[in-house]
C-alpha cells in the first residue's frame, strides 16, 4: 500500500541561510533533542554543512519505488530524509538517485539505512548521510511507500516541513520556529569560542580557568569540607 501526501510548505531560504551559519555541535552544547543517532554518518570527504526543508519518505525493505516517487517531487532547498523502516540489508541511494536528487536542486539526502555507490557520490558531489555502504540495492516492486508522513530516522521523528541541518558531526531535526533563536544562539557562541576564549588560550591563559571550572571546583570542595 501507497500512502502519499503533499509536499510541506518550504522554510524561508533566510532563515536556512541563518541555520547554515550554526553548528550542529554548537547546538548540542544547549539542545538535547533532535540529534539523531551518531551512527548515520556522513559518506562524503571533506567538512560541508547543509540547512533544508525536510521531504520524507518510508521505504520498507527491498522496494524503494516511493524513492524515485520522491525524486520527481523534490525541491531545490529540499533535504529527502529516507526512514528504512528497520531495513540495514539495502541501499535506497545510488549513483542514479544522488544524481536525479542533486539535479532537482536537493541539498542532501539522511537515510536510515546504508548507501551504494559511493565512488559515484563523491564525483556527483552529493552530500549523503548514511549507516554505511552495501551492494545490495533496493528494487521497485511497487509494494508498499510512504511520502511526506511523519517518521522515524535515527531514532529522531521527523515531519514533512521540519528543518534539516548536517554536518561531518552529524544530524540535527527541528521544527522551522526554533530556528531564528538557536541559531543566533548557536552563532554567538562560536563567535566568543574564536573571538575572546581562543585568543586567551593562545596568549597562555588555561582553560578551566577562562570557563570558571577550577572556581566552581573550588567552591564545590570547600563546601565538602564544611
Amino acid at each position: 500500500m501507497f500512502v502519499l501526501k503533499d509536499l510541506p510548505p518550504q522554510i524561508d531560504p533566510a532563515l536556512l541561510d541563518k541555520l547554515r551559519e550554526a553548528e550542529p555541535a554548537t547546538i548540542g552544547h544547549f539542545r538535547h533533542v533532535g540529534f539523531m543517532d551518531p551512527g548515520i554518518r556522513a559518506l562524503l570527504p571533506g567538512y560541508r554543512r547543509i540547512a533544508g526543508t525536510a521531504v520524507t519518505v518510508r521505504a520498507y525493505g527491498a522496494d524503494t519505488a516511493i524513492v524515485h516517487y520522491a525524486l520527481g517531487k523534490l525541491r531545490p532547498g529540499d533535504v529527502l530524509v529516507l526512514d528504512r523502516a528497520g531495513d540495514t540489508r539495502h541501499a535506497a541511494c545510488g549513483g542514479g538517485v544522488a544524481f536525479a536528487a542533486k539535479a532537482a536542486g536537493c541539498v542532501g539526502i539522511i537515510i536510515d539505512g546504508p548507501a551504494t555507490d559511493v565512488q559515484e557520490l563523491r564525483e556527483y558531489d552529493m552530500p549523503v548521510w548514511a549507516r554505511g555502504l552495501s551492494v545490495v540495492t533496493g528494487k521497485r516492486q511497487f509494494e508498499h511507500g510512504e511520502f511526506c508522513t511523519a517518521v522515524s530516522c535515527g531514532g529522531v521523528a521527523v515531519e514533512a516541513g521540519d528543518a534539516v541541518l548536517a554536518d561531518e558531526n552529524g544530524v540535527l531535526v527541528m521544527k522551522p520556529h526554533e530556528i531564528a533563536a538557536a541559531a543566533e544562539r548557536a552563532v554567538a557562541m562560536q563567535t566568543h569560542e574564536k573571538e575572546k576564549t581562543i585568543p586567551r588560550l593562545r596568549a597562555g591563559e588555561k582553560m578551566p580557568e577562562i570557563n570558571d571550572t577550577n572556581a566552581r571546583i573550588a567552591e564545590i570542595m570547600r563546601a565538602n569540607k564544611a
